[in-house]
C-alpha cells in the first residue's frame, strides 16, 4: 500500500505543475464549457494511458539508445504545440477587444476537443520519460506484473480525477465572467505558453 501511496503523491505533484495539459483544460473550460473541457480531459487521459503503458513496456530505454528517435518525437510534438499556440494567438488578435467573445479558433466539436486533448498530451515526449523515471525509481524486479498494472491504473484514474477538478473549477460562473472581460489577454497568454512549450521541445538539447 505504501508503494501505491508514494506513486500517487509523486504523480499528484507532477499533475499540479502547470503544463500544456493544464493550460489546455483550463482554457477550454473557461472559454467554452465544462462539457467540452471534459472531452479534452478524456483525450489527455487517453494520452496518459499510452505514455504510461509505453513506459512500463520500456520505451524510455529505447529512446535512450536511439537519440534520433527521441529527437524526432520531440520536434514533432513541439511543432504541434507551436501550431496550437499560434491558433490561439491569432484568435486572440482577431477577437473584438470590447465584447469579450471567445476566440473563434477555439470553437470546435466535442470530438475535435477530445482529439486535441489527446494530441496535446501525446505531443510531449517528456511524459514518457517522466513515467519511465518514476516507475524505474520505485519499481524493482521483485514487483510483480499485477502491481505494475495496478500502478498504471492508479495514475490513469488520478489523472482523470485531477483534470476533472481543473475543468470544474475553471468552468465556474465567476471564472467565466472574468474570462469574458479579459478573453483576448487570456487567449493570448495561453497561446504564448503553448508556443513556449513547443519551442522548448524543439530546441532543448538532450540531457547527457
Amino acid at each position: 500500500m505504501s508503494l501505491f501511496l508514494t506513486i500517487a503523491l509523486v504523480h499528484l505533484v507532477a499533475l499540479s505543475s502547470p503544463g500544456p495539459d493544464f493550460f489546455f483544460v483550463s482554457q477550454t473550460a473557461v472559454s467554452r464549457s465544462r462539457r467540452q473541457a471534459m472531452f479534452g480531459v478524456v483525450g489527455i487521459t487517453l494520452g496518459v494511458v499510452v505514455w504510461s503503458a509505453l513506459a512500463l513496456a520500456g520505451l524510455q530505454l529505447v529512446l535512450q539508445r536511439l537519440a534520433w528517435l527521441e529527437r524526432l518525437i520531440a520536434v514533432a510534438g513541439g511543432l504541434y504545440l507551436v501550431w496550437m499556440g499560434v491558433k490561439m494567438l491569432r484568435g486572440a488578435l482577431k477577437a473584438p477587444a470590447t465584447t469579450g467573445e471567445p476566440a473563434q479558433a477555439l470553437q470546435q466539436s466535442d470530438w475535435a476537443t477530445l482529439r486535441a486533448g489527446l494530441l496535446t498530451n501525446l505531443s510531449n515526449p517528456k511524459v514518457v520519460i517522466y513515467f519511465g523515471s518514476v516507475f524505474s525509481a520505485f519499481l524493482g524486479d521483485r514487483v510483480d506484473a499485477a502491481t505494475r498494472w495496478g500502478l498504471w491504473t492508479l495514475v490513469i484514474v488520478e489523472t482523470l480525477l485531477w483534470f476533472t477538478l481543473v475543468a470544474g473549477v475553471f468552468a465556474l460562473p465567476a471564472m467565466r465572467r472574468g474570462y469574458l472581460k479579459l478573453s483576448r489577454w487570456i487567449d493570448g497568454f495561453a497561446g504564448a505558453v503553448f508556443v513556449a512549450f513547443g519551442l522548448h521541445l524543439i530546441f532543448a538539447r538532450r540531457a547527457v
